[in-house]
């Protein structure tokens, strides 16, 4: 990390709350590699990238905490439990998420326990999956001529919540950006119908964004569960539904290349 001048020094027994970005390593802030090089503890979620982790420390604990639906996974309880023990154990525990802790992250879940707990923390944003995986696919999240607005949106059940209202976000007449909408995509896209959005509105799908088995499918609204399960898409998948689907399409050809 030479060259970058005030970085902050990581004291034994706090806990940085960091973002990894949408995957590639190369999108990491200077401030989370900066953690992850130096901590001693990195409680990680399933999504973080294994090239992120393997520029910790050699001697650096890594220990999983990924939530992933339909799978044993840690309770929110347990981590936060499992942050407030190694901090006080006199550990530098550097909790790391995909994308940005607070956008869909349960970062303030983790926050308000650590406070509780009295332990000292730091926050680190991140690249939220939804607008960088769908900027580095050539669909801006505004544009001057389609919109000054967008919603962002959890397309996924998290326990003991209800989904969001998607009669009530068809009406906005917004594009809608939808974090890990695949499980229940068919009911969203006739709930956004029934809500008045167009059937020919533009929908596109990014898998994996940034990283190696990225899919982009470009679909419309009526046809998006369907083109969904027959490219055999999954998770960890966005979709970006609204007239910023459409505009990939006048200036993918001149892009370069991510990879």
């Amino acid at each position: 990390m030479d060259g970058f001048p005030d970085l902050p020094e990581f004291p034994p027994g706090e806990v940085w709350l960091a973002g990894a970005g949408p995957g590639d390593p190369r999108l990491l802030t200077v401030l989370a590699l900066h953690a992850v090089t130096v901590a001693d503890d990195i409680v990680h979620d399933a999504l973080v990238d294994p090239r992120v982790l393997r520029l910790a420390r050699k001697d650096a604990v890594l220990l999983p905490a990924g939530k992933r639906g339909g799978k044993p996974s840690p309770k929110q309880d347990e981590i936060n439990a499992l942050l407030i023990d190694r901090a006080r154990a006199g550990r530098r525990v550097l909790r790391l998420k995909g994308g940005d802790p607070f956008v869909f992250g349960r970062g303030w879940d983790e926050v308000t326990a650590l406070s509780e707990a009295q332990l000292r923390f730091r926050i680190i944003p991140g690249l939220t999956a939804g607008l960088a995986g769908a900027a580095l696919a050539g669909i801006p999240a505004t544009s001057r001529d389609t919109n000054h607005a967008v919603v962002l949106a959890a397309g996924h059940r998290a326990e003991g919540q209800s989904t969001a209202d998607w009669e009530a976000l068809g009406r906005l007449g917004q594009p809608l950006i939808l974090y890990m909408p695949m499980t229940q995509l068919e009911e969203i896209v006739a709930a956004l119908q029934r809500g008045g959005l167009a059937a020919e509105t533009p929908a596109t799908l990014i898998q994996s964004a940034t990283v190696d088995g990225e899919r982009i499918v470009e679909s419309r609204l009526d046809a998006l569960a369907a083109d969904a399960q027959h490219h055999r898409l999954g998770s960890p998948c966005i979709a970006v539904i609204g007239e910023i689907a459409a505009l990939r399409k006048e200036v993918f050809a001149s892009m370069v290349g991510w990879s």
